[in-house]
């Protein structure tokens, strides 16, 4: 039984011309049925390895990832910055123009826009698939290189999966980098994953999954790290640059942890709860918040102003504690005009809990806010009572002293 295959060594049954720098795609799927056939016992279904050296491949055919115990590999993530090259002009005296290491250029010519779909009917769920070590390149947006829109995913798991793992992979120039529907003990680690739409997206429902030590930097029209229906998500040590639209959004998702993260923006809302989203933790983070410094991207944003709230809870019993916010950000360039920029906004919800973060600042801010739609909130040592602001609300409040 064959366990460990090599892309470059494989010859695709009656297709022997085909080769994995013409279309990766088709000789991964030709491999993942080669494994479907040999493995056809119930109760001994080991998997495989299918590794890819380092090498430029076209992807010109989805793969379909149908079996459980799948590990695809390769040797070296290979990111280089895109967004640059694509807005220096001249670049002919460059050392390298393209990512590098184990290369995959996503071209969606099959009519599909995922390079890499893990999707089964039936039971049990997938389980225990492996993405590692390899690039991504979504090769360019079309006549905007800066829309972040081409309509080409890197890895969608489009059904219930468990104990997966997507780890040392980069990704650039996807609209979609990672999309994980229904997940369970998901682990999503030391990723370099930028210049994407949208980079991290949890979508559906999931639990006891992590996001933790990666490097992400999405588009303005997407998310860097997107969670829906999630309960016990860790989000953690992660280095979050600009410019997604939040760093962290929290859709409908309870008892789950935003800690220990640097997250860079040049638009409010870096954290954002949609929805309900309780008993959640916000600790231990650093906040800065400056303006877009590079021209061809200064005309766009998220849509949000300064009152939103660099921290936006929407929710029972949360708590944000022991953050540290820098709003570095000229005065005329605040929005609304005149107005003191928000650091954390308790938009709705009972019993929630902001004690402890300190704030430095280049105009004068309210640390926090609680709208009408709340109850209950302890705020402490958090601010001066000057830069604190109720709507109304029954709440406690201790200034810091």
């Amino acid at each position: 039984m064959t366990t460990v295959y090599d892309v470059t060594t494989w010859t695709v049954p009656g297709n022997p011309g085909a080769t994995p720098y013409a279309d990766i795609g088709l000789t991964i799927n030709s491999i993942i049925a080669d494994v479907k056939s040999q493995q056809t016992s119930q109760a001994s279904k080991p998997g495989a390895v299918i590794y890819i050296p380092p090498g430029d491949y076209s992807l010109k055919t989805r793969v379909n990832v149908d079996i459980s115990f799948l590990t695809i590999r390769g040797s070296g993530h290979g990111f280089t910055s895109l967004s640059i090259r694509y807005n220096a002009g001249n670049t002919s005296g460059w050392h390298e123009v393209n990512p590098g290491g184990s290369r995959i250029r996503v071209e969606k010519t099959d009519g599909n826009g995922d390079a890499f779909r893990v999707f089964r009917t039936g039971d049990p769920r997938l389980s225990s698939i492996i993405f590692e070590n390899f690039c991504l390149d979504g090769v360019s947006f079309g006549s905007n290189q800066n829309s972040y829109l081409n309509g080409k995913t890197g890895i969608r798991f489009d059904s219930a999966n468990d104990a997966c793992r997507v780890e040392g992979v980069g990704m650039v120039y996807l609209e979609h980098g990672l999309v994980v529907k229904d997940t369970d003990a998901l682990s999503v680690s030391g990723n370099f994953l930028a210049e994407c739409g949208s980079c991290i997206e949890l979508t559906g429902s999931g639990q006891a999954s992590k996001v933790t030590d990666n490097l992400i930097g999405a588009g303005f029209v997407g998310f860097s790290i997107f969670a829906e229906g999630h309960m016990g998500l860790l989000v953690t040590g992660n280095n979050v640059f600009p410019r997604g639209r939040s760093s962290v959004h929290f859709k409908n998702s309870t008892r789950s942890a935003i800690t220990a993260n640097r997250f860079h923006a040049f638009y409010p809302g870096m954290v954002n709860f949609e929805g309900s989203c309780t008993e959640n933790l916000v600790a231990s983070n650093h906040f800065l918040r400056q303006m877009e410094p590079f021209d061809p991207l200064k005309p766009y944003n998220n849509g949000l102003d300064d009152l939103f709230g660099l921290v936006h809870v929407a929710g029972n019993s949360n708590t944000v504690t022991g953050n540290h916010f820098s709003y570095d950000v000229p005065a005329g360039s605040v929005n609304p005009p005149s107005q003191p920029p928000t650091m954390v906004l308790v938009a709705s919800g009972n019993n929630n809990f902001i004690a402890t973060n300190n704030t430095v600042a280049s105009v004068p801010v309210r640390t926090v806010v609680l709208d009408a739609a709340t109850a209950g909130t302890k705020v402490l040592d958090c601010g001066t009572s000057a830069e604190f602001q109720a709507h109304g609300s029954p709440h406690s409040f201790r200034a810091t002293p």
